[in-house]
């Protein structure tokens, strides 16, 4: 009878390693981030934030604030249109974006009215923007027509770019298009969908 040595037992290559400590990669992210922004290798930062009107995505620029988007409109993809029109250096950093979140969280708990943050308008040109720049003057709890707003903008027949300008608002909530609605006093479309606009139209109403 002919005997065979035994196979040896294979072994895990990683299991003399440590587990992942979740403390350790904080710090190490957010030393990356600080060399990152040292160095100049950063442009935008970001962050999610939950709300009730659903989880947003927080970018901004050192200039400011230049995109806000709510998860339907697929958070991924937003990033890619960033690294894409902005640049790819992008890097999530929660703790640059804390001024912002704290003063959503504000608005949503009805401390504030409105927002005090710098803003990048990159994203936003020509007539979107003249649009845009009219709604923070729609008043907390107030709304507008599209019609309305195309008057304010200068170009009363054009009730339908209006809507393609809320529709396309890179900084929904804090640039207010939610306060846009139909001639019939119907909400309308949102960027974030019927149902964000809804409990955002609420929320201020309540007050």
């Amino acid at each position: 009878m002919t005997m065979t040595a035994a196979e040896p037992e294979e072994r895990d290559p990683f299991a003399g390693l440590p587990e992942e400590d979740p403390d350790v990669l904080a710090r190490l992210h957010a030393r990356l981030v600080e060399d990152a922004g040292r160095e100049g290798v950063l442009d935008v930062t970001y962050r999610t934030l939950d709300t009730p009107a659903g989880q947003l995505l927080l970018a901004a620029t050192d200039q400011g604030l230049v995109r806000v988007a709510y998860a339907v409109q697929d958070h991924d993809a937003v990033l890619r249109q960033l690294a894409d029109r902005v640049s790819p250096r992008i890097l999530r950093a929660p703790g640059r974006l804390d001024e912002a979140a704290r003063q959503i969280d504000g608005y949503f708990a009805r401390r504030r009215e409105g927002f005090e943050l710098p803003l990048d308008w990159r994203l936003s040109k020509g007539f979107r923007r003249e649009v845009l720049a009219h709604l923070p003057a729609i008043g907390y709890g107030r709304t507008e027509s599209y019609a309305q707003v195309a008057a304010a903008a200068g170009s009363p027949r054009a009730v339908r770019a209006v809507g393609t300008a809320c529709a396309t608002n890179p900084l929904p909530l804090i640039v207010p298009c939610h306060r846009v609605v139909r001639s019939d006093g119907s909400p309308g479309g949102y960027a974030g969908g019927a149902a964000a606009k809804r409990v955002l139209l609420d929320l201020e109403a309540a007050a």
